[in-house]
């Protein structure tokens, strides 16, 4: 194999990307939706020779995350009423209104014109109950075929982990082909292209056998696990007129992760570890022990003592309080676990935030997992967490997945220390630095798994190019 030696701008190194800026008048404008204005205003910052190179990259990405949320929030109120007419014929602004009061219609007034979330009306159904049960009225009610694989999948991990004495079990082969296509002109003609694809990990221990059968390039490099988010690194030169296209085709096998915790048996934590300071600690902007964190905690978690019970207090709040619905892009969001609880719903990254804030603020060790969801019928794109339990160690937590309807309370809990075989691994953290380093800003600030591509001239967002994963299933 072929590797790539890339010399990195060494402006790059140590900036980190703010969530407002230094000048209260542009963040005041940002924060009240006047894009124009704040851009003009920070243009004209820019024009001082006297700023530093990374006061100058902070606030380019400021006009950049305001163009992001404009992508974001595309839809007039136009489209909405009429994509609502179907299931509200006798729809008014009453009833809009309060849906964007009780945020179950997700908007922003940006340079005075109401916007809406390019998904707002989607999510009014999954967010706002009474919505949800006129849509299955006219539409009828509907089931992820995922959440059917796992009737059967969930059952038969817990049995063979329990008669077999181990932890991981059910294990499935997979065969994978991951496409990156940037659209035709793009870049001008003859610029090289950089790309990172997302790679599997190797040291998880529900991930084995990886194998490289084929990338498009002949040359390449793959980040060793020492970096918390996985990559392929590759290179292309862009050709007028056409798409350039970034395949890599591999083979692993994933098991099934099941940890079958007894309360009586997690003992009190030594909080003078390193794991225990590291992993209960807050970390802004996304995990911080607000004054909201404290008293929801309060509300939920009580006078409970036991760890084990602390975390599934804290699950079954989420679970019952926070509906999944598809988000805004994450580096469009200032305190991404503070977003949660103000607007009440979340999509699986959002949920695992507000999780692992909770958990933390109540002496509980966690952290980031992230990749795909691999499930017949649901391949997507997923994230979820670990969290420690002295007596057992690090075990799976997916906040997302939810209680399951099960009678046997192994299965109905079996995301609290458990995971499935249909995954793919490839970030143990959120908002690391790729290797090799991007020199511009990334598409997705805190997690990675479509990718991220740029060239000598910027970054490119995702509005330029799209990604696709084929699963086939070997055993």
């Amino acid at each position: 194999m072929k590797k790539i030696f890339i010399i990195i701008l060494a402006l790059t190194a140590g900036v980190v990307l703010k969530a407002q800026t230094k000048y209260p008048e542009v963040n005041k404008l940002i924060s009240e939706g006047n894009f124009t204005k704040a851009e003009k205003m920070i243009k004209n910052i820019l024009a001082d020779n006297k700023l530093s190179e990374t006061e100058k990259y902070n606030l380019n990405f400021q006009i950049d995350v305001m163009h992001r949320i404009r992508l974001d929030f595309d839809r007039n109120e136009d489209f909405v009423k009429k994509a609502l007419k179907k299931y509200y014929p006798d729809l008014n602004e009453k009833m809009l209104s309060t849906w964007e009061k009780d945020k179950s219609l997700e908007m922003k007034v940006i340079d005075g014109k109401k916007m809406f979330f390019h998904n707002a009306v989607p999510n009014l159904f999954r967010i706002n109950a009474e919505a949800k049960k006129v849509k299955e009225k006219i539409d009828g009610e509907s089931q992820d075929a995922w959440r059917e694989v796992l009737k059967t999948h969930l059952p038969e991990s817990v049995k063979e982990s329990l008669e077999s004495g181990n932890v991981f079990v059910n294990p499935l082969k997979m065969k994978i082909t991951y496409t990156l296509t940037v659209n035709p002109d793009a870049v001008p003609a003859g610029e090289i292209i950089r790309c990172w694809l997302p790679y599997p990990r190797g040291d998880v221990k529900r991930q084995r056998d990886i194998k490289l059968l084929s990338v498009n390039s002949n040359e390449y490099v793959i980040a060793d696990d020492s970096h918390p988010q996985k990559t392929l690194y590759m290179e292309k030169v862009a050709v007028k007129g056409k798409p350039t296209v970034f395949q890599m085709q591999l083979e692993y096998t994933s098991y099934s992760e099941f940890h079958n915790i007894d309360a009586s048996k997690v003992k009190p934590y030594d909080t003078t570890s390193e794991i225990y300071k590291e992993y209960t600690a807050e970390r802004p902007p996304h995990i911080v022990f607000t004054e909201q964190i404290k008293k929801l905690s309060k509300e939920i978690v009580g006078n409970e003592t036991n760890p084990y019970e602390k975390v599934k207090k804290i699950y079954t709040w989420i679970n019952d309080h926070i509906p999944w619905a598809s988000a805004r892009e994450y580096s469009t969001i200032n305190d991404i676990s503070s977003y949660c609880l103000n607007n009440m719903h979340g999509d699986c990254g959002i949920m695992t935030l507000t999780f692992m804030t909770l958990a933390r603020y109540n002496g509980i060790p966690c952290k980031w997992q992230s990749g795909w969801m691999m499930h017949p019928g649901g391949v997507n794109l997923h994230d979820w967490g670990e969290i420690y339990l002295n007596g057992y160690g690090w075990v799976p937590l997916d906040q997302n997945f939810g209680i399951q309807d099960s009678q046997d309370p192994k299965v109905k809990y079996y995301y609290i220390g458990g995971m499935d075989s249909y995954r793919l691994v490839v970030n143990n953290d959120y908002g690391q630095p790729l290797f090799p380093a991007k020199i511009y800003p990334r598409s997705e600030t805190n997690d990675f798994q479509r990718g991220e591509v740029e060239w000598r001239g910027g970054n490119l967002y995702f509005n330029k190019w799209d990604y696709h994963m084929d699963v086939e299933y070997l055993k």
